[in-house]
């Protein structure tokens, strides 16, 4: 589904609270949800293969990112946005996907909704692995994504406003260097979306 809604959009045109000066994080706008995805000066060492994306949340859209009866989840939310890489070496793809809600309880209150989808997309025997303190909360699980049992990540992240989506697929079988790649991008676009919220341009980088 995440590569789909890539494609699709590409068509269309640490847990503390973010200190925007007034103790509250801000909703984004379409502008600043696509400069929250990471771009390819972001990526050092991967190529753009869906540039990053957003779009207003119309029904389409819902169904894309809240693929649930009633598209629950998406409640109030105003942006949805994707952008995907393959790294240098072709042994890996990450895609990136962010929803922007109109409040930090819009956020909050989609979370646990859309996990409960999310989280099952590495499969049954799939296993959960620590992220650190990124984000005021994170979810991440590793299980199998290939024919041949190749490792594939889903991590879930709320920063403020917006729900953070970092999902990869690799040929490599060392699955602590597959988790450890999936916290380092999933630590990029958090600090992004942290940036914005604040104010500022994303400039996080790998």
């Amino acid at each position: 589904m995440a590569i789909a809604a890539a494609l699709m959009l590409a068509g269309c045109g640490g847990g503390a609270q973010i200190d925007t000066g007034n103790g509250k994080a801000v909703a984004l706008t379409k502008e600043q949800t696509r400069k929250t995805l990471p771009d390819g000066g972001a990526m050092t060492g991967w190529k753009a293969s869906t540039r990053p994306a957003s779009v207003k949340m119309n029904k389409l859209y819902r169904s894309a990112a809240c693929p649930i009866k009633g598209n629950a989840g998406c409640e109030n939310s105003r942006f949805y946005g994707t952008s995907a890489f393959r790294r240098d070496d072709s042994a890996a793809i990450a895609t990136f996907l962010i929803v922007a809600y109109d409040s930090e309880q819009s956020a909050r209150e989609g979370y646990d909704v859309l996990w409960n989808y999310y989280g099952k997309r590495t499969g049954q025997r799939a296993r959960t692995f620590s992220l650190g303190p990124i984000g005021e909360k994170r979810d991440a699980r590793i299980g199998h994504s290939g024919f041949h049992g190749e490792p594939g990540t889903i991590t879930q992240v709320r920063v403020g406003t917006t729900l953070l989506w970092t999902m990869t697929t690799s040929t490599d079988k060392d699955k602590n260097a597959v988790t450890e790649e999936a916290r380092d991008l999933t630590l990029v676009l958090a600090k992004r979306a942290r940036q914005a919220q604040n104010g500022d341009t994303p400039s996080a980088t790998l």
